[in-house]
């Protein structure tokens, strides 16, 4: 006890905990086999689609006087004209598909049904389309959420194909250049969140959790009268994280890398750099926040606390600029949001290790900060 530094003590602390861990099935399927599946299910959604489809609802309401003169809707007559039914021969209300094209832009698939007003607003609401067509005397009109980006575009590339008051006119198609410059797809933009995330969540949720499970059980009492440091058994249970951590993000990068062709731009040392600061900083709150509460509710309460609005705020799944230009400064001094922005920073804006040293440094201090403040309050029992 009395050497100042005593490494076979701390070496046999990580070995213990490291086979606590790895014996746990669910620890292999939630740090591993989860945000794999996660990577592999959001990237084939928003990397792998080659066609776009979107459903259109058209309004089917009674005709009005011009179309009983002229026995169709101008909707209809587009339709027929320019469309392909899907169900020639069924009793339901007609579907037509129409296909549109660009050399550049990629296709996009129209698919048209027929409905009531009441149960077109029920699909929107469900998501199931973005846009509803109309005809009204003579005139077609578009009904669609105007904050709904993705129901701007539907409706621009509508108004070409039924003509209408807006009809998007390109007098140089040669001038769109679609976006092929590595780390510009979502799965890109998303794969660096998620190894933020999971930093995140083995810190917060295995090590804090864990340790205020063990006190609640009277665990940590029994270690009371070993002959071991406060400081060495903190340590140990981070060093364990670390390296879970790092063989989690390791596996879903090489996962992604054989999938979907991801790669590291910037700084190998500035990667591993901040990867390690990040751990640092979130096993430092980690042993904050548990290290006097023995009651598991309170626990869980205090874990989700910081958990929740991080993973909301920090740009995650979605940039973090869709807030209020007020919040973006704050949300950017977060702990998750520096990782994230430290981490996609070298993997798709080629970032240098000088370029990461700030996050860094921030990372490691607000780490060591709660790690002292942690280990200065921390009671066994």
């Amino acid at each position: 006890m009395n050497k100042p530094f005593d490494f076979p003590q701390l070496f046999q602390l990580i070995s213990s905990h490291f086979k606590e861990i790895i014996r746990e099935p669910a620890v292999i399927f939630w740090g591993i086999v989860f945000p794999i599946l996660m990577a592999l299910g959001l990237g084939v959604a928003f990397t792998r689609q080659a066609d776009i489809v979107r459903h259109v609802a058209v309004i089917d309401d009674p005709p009005t006087q011009l179309e009983q003169s002229t026995n169709k809707s101008p909707i209809q007559a587009i339709l027929e004209t320019n469309g392909q039914r899907m169900d020639p021969n069924g009793d339901a209300p007609p579907r037509y598909q129409i296909t549109w094209t660009d050399e550049k832009l990629g296709t996009t698939i129209f698919i048209f049904e027929k409905t009531s007003w009441k149960n077109a607003l029920v699909l929107l609401k469900r998501g199931n389309l973005s846009i509803i067509m109309a005809d009204a005397d003579g005139q077609i009109h578009y009904h669609f959420d105007p904050m709904n980006t993705d129901a701007h575009f539907s409706y621009l590339k509508l108004s070409k194909i039924f003509g209408g008051e807006i009809t998007p006119r390109m007098e140089h198609p040669e001038s769109v250049q679609p976006m092929t410059v590595p780390g510009t797809r979502y799965i890109d933009f998303l794969v660096p969140g998620l190894m933020s995330m999971g930093v995140m969540m083995s810190c917060m949720w295995g090590l804090s959790y864990g340790m205020i499970d063990k006190r609640s059980k009277k665990l940590l009492r029994r270690m009371v009268a070993t002959p071991m440091r406060k400081s060495y058994f903190l340590i140990s249970l981070m060093t364990v994280r670390i390296m879970m951590n790092l063989i989690e993000s390791s596996l879903l990068f090489l996962f992604t890398w054989l999938a979907f062709d991801i790669t590291i731009q910037g700084s190998i040392p500035g990667l591993l750099a901040v990867f390690l600061a990040g751990n640092i900083s979130f096993g430092g709150i980690a042993i904050f926040i548990s290290c006097r509460t023995a009651n598991t509710e309170i626990g869980n309460g205090l874990v989700n606390a910081v958990v929740m609005p991080m993973m909301v705020l920090s740009g995650i799944f979605f940039s973090y600029h869709n807030f209020p230009d007020w919040s973006v400064p704050i949300i950017q001094k977060l702990p998750l949001t520096l990782l994230a922005d430290g981490l996609r920073g070298i993997f798709i804006e080629g970032a240098a290790f000088s370029e990461v040293m700030l996050p860094t440094v921030i990372l490691l201090a607000i780490g060591g900060f709660f790690f002292v403040a942690g280990m200065k309050f921390f009671r066994w029992h």
